[in-house]
């Protein structure tokens, strides 16, 4: 006979400076990882289940990840109580800040969803160790006026192909940008923090494996003027040959929020 299945939908925040990203792995600490050996810890005996929204990298953060909890035989008792348990025995750098029931029908990767990345940068002299987590420092001078016109190329639909890690035959590779522009930072600030810092700001449907920080990575080669807006350009079109071979560090992306449609 079947087991009964109760469905969860939990909203998370990491740091992921010393995590090896969302996916379990042996022998290294990933948010899956901890998540579970957590959920082992405050529901002893239980047979629970657990499956991301996004695989993040290595050393990225989420401000505002998702993943479902599927717990079976009998519901939580009591949500809230659950989550005060559930965030007292995470490690410090993780932490659960919404939980809501969804019904079978839910499915935390296929629901439609919209995904907002930020890239947090600065640029010139050498940031505080403490920016380290959080802040990619590229201590060339870069035209942040000029990455600002490359930025607004990637939005709209386009082919990313040459803004993708080992693609397969079956990874799509042509993907909508609703939206794509560097900012000036207004939103994370500290006393350690440079006077001036940006932000790369990217939402979409969904993202390839690297997209963001090689789409970055193109922006930081544009603002050393080493490609040019034409370069970017061209390198969304098929048959194109990738314009980058920089990949920007995983330190400053931050998956910053994930919004289903009605849930």
């Amino acid at each position: 006979m079947q087991q009964k299945r109760f469905y969860y939908l939990l909203k998370i925040q990491y740091l992921g400076y010393r995590l090896h990203g969302w996916q379990r792995q042996p022998n290294f600490k990933t948010v899956e990882g901890l998540v579970k050996k957590t959920l082992k810890f405050i529901l002893p005996g239980r047979k629970v289940k657990i499956l991301g929204s996004s695989r993040t990298d290595a050393m990225v953060s989420a401000n505002d990840g998702a993943f479902e909890l599927f717990v079976y035989d009998s519901p939580l008792a009591d949500i809230k109580e659950f989550m005060l348990t559930f965030n007292k025995n995470l490690p410090p750098d993780i932490r659960i800040n919404e939980i809501k029931e969804v019904d079978g029908m839910f499915n935390v990767i296929q629901h439609p969803k919209q995904k907002e990345y930020l890239y947090l940068f600065s640029y010139g002299k050498k940031n505080h160790p403490f920016c380290a987590p959080l802040m990619a420092n590229f201590q060339e001078n870069l035209d942040i006026d000029l990455m600002k016109q490359g930025a607004l190329l990637f939005k709209g639909e386009h082919y990313f192909g040459n803004y993708c890690a080992d693609p397969s035959e079956k990874t799509i590779l042509v993907r909508t940008l609703a939206s794509s522009s560097i900012i000036r930072n207004a939103l994370f600030t500290a006393n350690f923090f440079p006077e001036n810092s940006f932000l790369f700001q990217v939402k979409g449907g969904g993202f390839l494996r690297y997209q963001i920080r090689l789409m970055m990575g193109a922006l930081v080669q544009l603002g050393k003027r080493e490609i040019t807006l034409d370069d970017i350009s061209e390198s969304l079109i098929p048959g194109n040959g990738q314009v980058t071979n920089f990949i920007a560090p995983a330190s400053g992306l931050i998956l910053y929020k994930t919004e289903f449609a009605e849930v």
